[in-house]
């Protein structure tokens, strides 16, 4: 399970006293594994309940720290809880439902971070996904995050494997 670059890269901005961090559709929970290996309490939230169960059962995830959530329901309930909740910060990587951004940035308590990496309009090329619900436009998450303090964008392509993405790191405001 390879864990993602940008989370290796600005780890050290979380602080194990300042709370958990939420890993939104966590999948195989790869990032927040590592997280806890640096002392960080993380939240592991996805759709997947076999995910959550096997995170449990081989890494001694707790019950209390998996939270099966369903982020695009037509109820919205989880989204909802969302913005009950606060985080040091949420990572979010390969995942994309616009309407959570503005949850996303209420979950984060004053003065936390959003690491967020998905794929952008370009990557089409690549592969998967193809569809426009599932892929940034350009400098759409610069835009979503235009009011918090920016400490490392890009936007392009990487390779191995090759695909188009957008990264943000952000600090939300104090005020």
């Amino acid at each position: 399970m390879a864990i993602a670059q940008l989370l290796k890269a600005h780890h050290h901005l979380l602080i194990a006293e300042q709370g958990p961090v939420l890993d939104l559709a966590c999948g195989q929970g790869q990032n927040g594994l590592f997280l806890m290996q640096q002392n960080i309490e993380v939240c592991f939230a996805d759709i997947n309940t076999d995910r959550l169960t096997q995170l449990n059962q081989q890494f001694a995830v707790s019950e209390n720290q998996c939270w099966q959530a369903d982020f695009e329901s037509a109820s919205a309930k989880d989204a909802d809880l969302l913005v009950t909740k606060q985080f040091q910060a949420v990572m979010v990587f390969r995942y994309l439902h616009r309407p959570l951004f503005e949850a996303i940035k209420k979950a984060v308590r004053p003065g936390g971070f959003v690491i967020y990496e998905t794929f952008t309009t370009e990557n089409r090329v690549f592969g998967r996904p193809h569809r426009a619900d599932f892929l940034l436009t350009k400098d759409e998450l610069r835009e979503v995050f235009k009011d918090w303090e920016i400490y490392f964008y890009f936007e392009g392509i990487k390779t191995n494997p090759d695909r188009a993405i957008a990264q943000i790191v952000c600090k939300k405001p104090l005020i």
